[in-house]
């Protein structure tokens, strides 16, 4: 790797944090904000396709309801984000290479008071980590249903998009311990099946097209509604309805939904196939319909810069 590249690997750009543009290596909040001592932190993960932040309006507006939620200034707390938003963009834009996507995070803490007079806000992000979850378009994705369940309304509104999430963490734990290699899947205090940790579930019946867990219940998810934007013209059907865990069993295939990797099929849960335990051709319309929706081939880009971390990558840089 010449010395291009090498500056270029350390160089992660600049982000916006409460009024200012600096390098992200100087990035630091204090061990006295709210953000850190309470994780009262409100936040929107967002990434590129071709170097475009993808569906802005939709994060920003659930950025928004967030903040209203937790009572701060919704409105100019949204526009400052909005407006650091494409300003990162036009700042960084010379460290994206041609085929190479980033993920971009926008949080908003109350800073060291509660009543958020001096709220931190900061916009930041780097290159896709493909490498952790490339191979999953291919071979599709386990999950391990948990003992942890998602935290009840009663404690913050599903829809409150924060980072409060140490639920989120155990299951994650549970997981690794039960099933090397799952996902964590989390039931609602009723029973009935919630979220993975990070991701929105959906099953497809070839009798009943896509069900996905009462979006009441559960962070309503960005990828989630784009997924249905695609289903639409597909002709799949899609509904909310509550999902007994035996239900996994019965379904033709399901999926994941996330920002960063869009749709990735489960073929696996807790050690049990679904369907034919492989990635199934819903799966695959509905990826290539994503891909020919955003003009990237989704799964084709992951696999392409899954080593760009590495010293070499088949002789080619590409860290971006």
């Amino acid at each position: 790797m010449g010395w291009a590249a090498i500056l270029m690997h350390m160089d992660q750009g600049q982000a916006y944090f409460n009024g200012s543009w600096i390098d992200a290596r100087e990035l630091a909040i204090p061990v006295s904000d709210l953000g850190f001592v309470l994780g009262a932190t409100v936040v929107e993960r967002l990434r590129t396709f071709n170097g475009q932040p993808y569906r802005v309006e939709q994060h920003l507006a659930r950025l928004q309801r967030s903040l209203e939620i937790v009572g701060w200034d919704a409105a100019a707390l949204t526009a400052e984000v909005q407006g650091a938003i494409a300003e990162y963009v036009r700042r960084n834009q010379r460290l994206f290479i041609s085929g190479d996507d980033w993920n971009l995070t926008a949080f908003v803490t109350p800073g060291d008071a509660a009543s958020a007079v001096r709220p931190t806000v900061c916009v930041h992000g780097g290159p896709l980590p493909f490498a952790g979850w490339a191979e999953k378009f291919d071979v599709g994705v386990d999950v391990c249903i948990t003992d942890i369940r998602q935290t009840p309304a009663s404690c913050w509104p599903p829809e409150l998009k924060c980072r409060s999430r140490m639920h989120y963490y155990l299951a994650d734990q549970e997981a690794a311990r039960r099933c090397p290699g799952a996902r964590a899947l989390l039931l609602d205090q009723r029973g009935f099946l919630g979220e993975a940790s990070t991701a929105n579930v959906l099953l497809y019946f070839a009798n009943r097209g896509l069900v996905t867990p009462r979006l009441d219940g559960v962070l309503p998810g960005i990828s989630q509604y784009a997924l249905f934007d695609l289903a639409d013209p597909l002709g799949i059907p899609h509904a909310e309805a509550d999902i007994l865990p035996d239900q996994l069993a019965l379904a033709d295939e399901a999926f994941l939904t996330s920002t960063s990797i869009c749709i990735q099929p489960v073929v696996r849960h807790d050690g049990q196939p679904i369907g034919d335990g492989q990635p199934g051709p819903v799966y695959r319309r509905l990826l290539a319909a994503w891909s020919d929706a955003v003009g990237v081939d989704i799964a084709a880009q992951a696999r392409r810069f899954a080593n760009r971390d590495a010293p070499e990558a088949g002789g080619e840089v590409v860290k971006g």
